[in-house]
């Protein structure tokens, strides 16, 4: 399995590059699977639907199932926050996971980072980034590609030896 981080500063372009990423990397005919990190309570079920009751009642783990998808709800119930790897271990076999936050683990990377943003780049830090994303002339030693260029992200991606 082939991992890919889009990491940056919140509202930097995190998401947009992310989909685009797998937009393209699946018009390639591979597949894609993806987590998103998220720092705030995320809920994907609602009060008052059949899951929530489950639960609400004590499930660690809800399987919500249908014609078309089914999610996995899972409890942690004051357990510690999963590691990425073990995220990854639960998903299912495909050609590339593009992951989204995660920024303090240590897989290959593509920085998302624009000019007005008023925090620094975080590569001087991270030995994990290997290209960044920008709409600016970064310093970064290595890969820098336009924000919108996302055939040329993948390609580096997909070259042998990296990420």
């Amino acid at each position: 399995m082939n991992v890919i981080g889009i990491v940056g500063w919140k509202n930097c372009g995190k998401t947009t590059l992310a989909a685009a990423l797998i937009r393209e990397l699946s018009g390639r005919g591979l597949t894609v699977n993806s987590i998103k990190h998220a720092h705030h309570t995320v809920d994907v079920d609602q009060p008052g639907t059949d899951s929530y009751q489950h639960r609400d009642a004590g499930a660690r783990e809800v399987i919500l199932a249908g014609g078309q998808r089914f999610a996995i709800m899972h409890e942690l119930r004051g357990a510690r926050e999963p590691t990425l790897d073990e995220l990854l271990a639960r998903l299912g076999p495909c050609d590339w996971v593009v992951v989204e936050g995660f920024k303090t683990h240590s897989h290959p990377k593509i920085e998302v980072h624009r000019r007005e943003s008023s925090r620094a780049p975080l590569h001087p830090e991270d030995a994990s980034i290997i290209a960044v994303a920008t709409d600016y002339a970064s310093e970064f030693a290595g890969p820098c590609f336009d924000l919108n260029d996302v055939p040329g992200i993948a390609d580096f991606i997909l070259t042998p030896g990296k990420p």
